[in-house]
């Protein structure tokens, strides 16, 4: 299921710090200023086990309060259209606005869930000053310092309450999908194009032609799937264009219904931070990756071109270096229908159940080879593996001390795993349990 929450509000009220704080990580640059941040940031979160896409909507610089009004109306417009849930966040600090009014008198009309976020309240005097809130007529508002993190825990309760669960195995009558993704201009299109057999999108030079997803339903070669063509991710700085915001957010979604994601790089330019981003993303959503390198019939080549270019992909893409990687031409149609062989294989990988009794054998004789180290003197001992019945290739180790056992030797299990058991092109996650 795909599960987005838009952050909209007025500029400098804390959107990208609290944006920051559901990540758990610093991507959004955060300054006092107003108006830093100027695109869109986007990013996956997690919370108490659940998945869900994040959307920074940034605030406007603007030279006059009317072109401010029509440029936030028309960002809120869109977020409420693609959003199952909006975060409108203000400032206790300077009370309510002219623009928040404005922007409450948009949300108002919406029947998805808006949940009213008063920011900077970090002492008891602003928690007085905030209940002034309370006029915008919101049935759900929280009181919470972006900064310190204290009150955030209760908005992310109430937003992964409305997630259903819906990480049951797929059906064995349900048609694989895969979603070819990659920023704009590195020939998405002329891939499904290519591999159809008929103009199904427009191609052109000009990067974001395609600006939705187009699903196709494809059968031929005894081989049957849906193939989703996304709209180029293109990197957040030059998502300027209202209509680009939107065809973000449906990419990042067409992620979410894939079982595989055929990312598409350019052979000429090579590995952007901008694919890492997007591959990350696919990673952190638990997809099924094929990495194709488009246009390498343009490419000069040597004896050992093709191996060192890859060698250097694995070496960006670490840790997750096992990867199905193909050097393709869509437009010459070079080995385009091997992708789609890759793309099934990975799709079987992702979906492969490994019965407990092989998976102990294995593994724990690897537990044996090499142990966990020893912790505060005691010995960590793993004596029971089994996989767990989610969509993504998922591992329970039992263990006495679990909350002991550090990232090297989690790594150690995970390529013992993709030694012993075919898991290329898929992302494993492995969890440490008390016996």
């Amino acid at each position: 299921m795909s599960f987005t929450v838009a952050i909209v509000g007025r500029p400098n009220v804390g959107k990208s710090t609290f944006f920051n704080r559901m990540l758990e990580q610093r991507k959004a640059i955060v300054d006092d200023l107003s108006g830093v941040t100027r695109d869109r940031q986007y990013g996956v979160a997690e919370w108490t086990g659940k998945s869900f896409n994040v959307i920074d909507t940034g605030g406007f610089v603007a030279k006059s309060e009317d072109v401010f009004e029509r440029e936030i109306r028309k960002q809120v417009l869109i977020a409420l259209e693609e959003t199952d849930v909006v975060v409108f966040m203000v400032d206790v600090a300077t009370g309510i606005t002219d623009l928040d009014e404005a922007m409450t008198n948009i949300l108002r009309k919406t029947s998805k869930p808006v949940f009213l976020v008063v920011n900077k309240v970090d002492n008891h005097d602003r928690l007085l000053e905030a209940s002034e809130f309370y006029s915008l007529g919101f049935e759900h508002i929280y009181f919470l310092s972006s900064i310190s993190g204290t009150g955030v825990g209760e908005v992310l309760d109430d937003i992964v309450k409305l997630i259903k669960d819906d990480e049951a195995p797929a059906e064995d009558g349900q048609l694989p999908k895969f979603a070819i993704i990659g920023q704009p201009n590195v020939g998405k299109s002329s891939l499904l194009n290519a591999l159809v057999g008929q103009e199904r999108t427009i191609v052109s030079d000009i990067a974001g032609t395609t600006r939705d997803t187009i699903h196709t339903h494809y059968k031929l070669f005894n081989k049957e799937f849906i193939l989703i063509d996304t709209a180029g991710i293109r990197r957040k700085a030059k998502v300027n264009e209202d209509l680009e915001f939107y065809s973000v957010i449906r990419a990042v979604k067409a992620m979410d219904e894939a079982d595989v994601c055929m990312l598409v790089i350019d052979a000429k330019q090579g590995v952007s931070a901008q694919d890492l981003n997007i591959f990350a993303m696919a990673v952190k959503k638990g997809k099924g990756i094929v990495v194709l390198v488009n246009k390498w019939d343009l490419m000069e080549k040597e004896t050992n071109t093709a191996r060192d270019y890859e060698a250097n992909l694995k070496k960006r893409f670490a840790p997750f270096s096992d990867l199905p990687i193909l050097f393709i031409s869509a437009t010459e149609k070079t080995r385009i229908f091997k992708a789609i062989e890759l793309a099934l294989e990975v799709y079987e990988n992702r979906k492969q159940h490994i019965p407990t009794s092989k998976l102990n054998d294995i593994m724990l004789k690897a537990v044996e080879a090499y142990h966990a180290p020893v912790v505060r003197g005691n010995s960590v001992k793993i004596k029971y593996v089994t996989q767990l019945p989610v969509v993504v290739p998922s591992f329970a180790f039992f263990s006495n001390y679990p909350d002991d056992i550090k990232t090297p030797y989690r790594n150690y299990l995970e390529n013992q795993m993709r030694i012993n058991f075919k898991f290329t092109g898929v992302p494993i996650r492995i969890f440490f349990r008390k016996k």
